[in-house]
């Protein structure tokens, strides 16, 4: 029986759209060959540009179209000169994690053997681990109502024992799931500042807690600085990273480096009942309309998003296909001839894409 699946689509401001119709495109081929699930696309408006127009960046109906959806794939968001009042970037993106509980920032970070990155990696070596970022407390959670006074500034980092204990079981769940399929040792590393700061103590010891309900995992932590420096040193060591909103942002990004760039960094911010997907790079407004966008973060979401679709509704056709997208990325990638200029190419946007497409619909 076929299973059709809602999907709220955020176009997104500046390279967004252009990198989100080869997506859909491409979704839409997917499904149309499957006799298994089918995929239903509805747009939902946000963003700065919807804001400088009517003053909303997040209408009402497009939170609804979000929360009746079963995923939300969403493009690049936001504008640097575009700002609310209190001189913040508009973020709905930030917004629909908060609205919708969605605390466990996943970002894979993945460079298979053989594959170029700037660390010139050992040969034969590969890095293939996921950093898991908290997303709606820790620095963030004041986002817009920090203390400014002439004198001094303040902002506020939460922490609670409820979404820690949902991020933990997420992470240690993650790593169960992965070395059953053989893609790491099933360890979780705790990633925080418990040397100085009483809230990561609090932190790591909700950590140890989870940890004890899964005595066949690895367990360990380790602080934020010193794994700065080992995923530099040493990326294919880690597993498992969990940690904070703000440290999780900047290692994040990090990650992305060790590929070769955001414009190969998807992303995942998962619930328990809703989950968006999205690239992490931003709206590169600099580029906008000239078609030179690299959208291989954008298909990877996709393929994020396809995976969690079928892990969540047991439909193993959906888990394949996201399958079958990283591997034509990853072919794509080590090939080197469809690669777009932050990549080193000369590609533009719709030539990476046809190559992703020429892989996956060859005859």
């Amino acid at each position: 029986m076929t299973q059709t699946f809602e999907i709220a689509v955020f176009d997104g401001d500046g390279i967004g759209p252009e990198i989100t119709a080869p997506t859909v495109k491409i979704l839409e081929r997917l499904a149309g060959a499957s006799p298994d699930y089918a995929l239903s696309f509805t747009a939902a408006p946000a963003g700065a540009s919807l804001y400088a127009e009517t003053g909303e960046s997040l209408p009402d109906r497009s939170m609804e179209i979000a929360r009746r959806a079963d995923a939300i794939l969403l493009s690049a968001m936001g504008l640097p000169d575009v700002r609310y009042p209190d001189g913040t970037e508009i973020s709905p993106q930030i917004d629909l994690r908060k609205a919708l509980t969605l605390f466990a920032g996943v970002r894979p970070v993945s460079v298979r053997a053989g594959q170029r990155s700037p660390l010139n990696l050992p040969e034969g070596q590969s890095i293939d681990f996921v950093l898991i970022r908290e997303s709606t407390e820790g620095l963030f959670f004041s986002q817009g109502n920090g203390e400014v006074t002439k004198d001094e500034a303040r902002e506020t980092l939460l922490i609670t024992r409820d979404i820690s204990e949902k991020l933990f079981r997420f992470a240690f769940s993650l790593a169960a799931s992965r070395k059953a399929t053989g893609r790491g040792p099933g360890k979780v590393t705790c990633v925080d500042k418990a040397n100085v700061f009483r809230a990561f103590a609090f932190f790591r010891e909700i950590f140890d807690a989870e940890a004890s309900q899964n005595p066949d995992l690895i367990a360990d932590h380790a602080y934020v600085d010193a794994v700065a420096l080992w995923m530099v040193q040493k990326p294919w060591a880690f597993d498992v990273l969990v940690t904070e909103n703000m440290f999780g942002d900047i290692l994040s990004d990090l990650g992305a480096g060790l590929m070769g760039g955001l414009g190969l960094a998807p992303s995942a911010d998962i619930g328990l009942d809703h989950a968006v997907f999205q690239p992490c790079h931003g709206s590169a407004p600099d580029i906008a309309g000239q078609g030179l966008a690299n959208p291989l973060a954008m298909i990877l979401s996709a393929a994020m998003m396809l995976d969690w679709l079928g892990t969540k509704h047991l439909n193993t056709a959906l888990s394949a296909d996201a399958a079958r997208i990283r591997d034509a990325v990853d072919r794509v990638v080590s090939d080197g001839q469809s690669l777009t200029r932050d990549l080193g190419g000369t590609a533009g946007t719709e030539e990476a894409a046809r190559a992703v497409a020429d892989i996956l619909f060859a005859a």
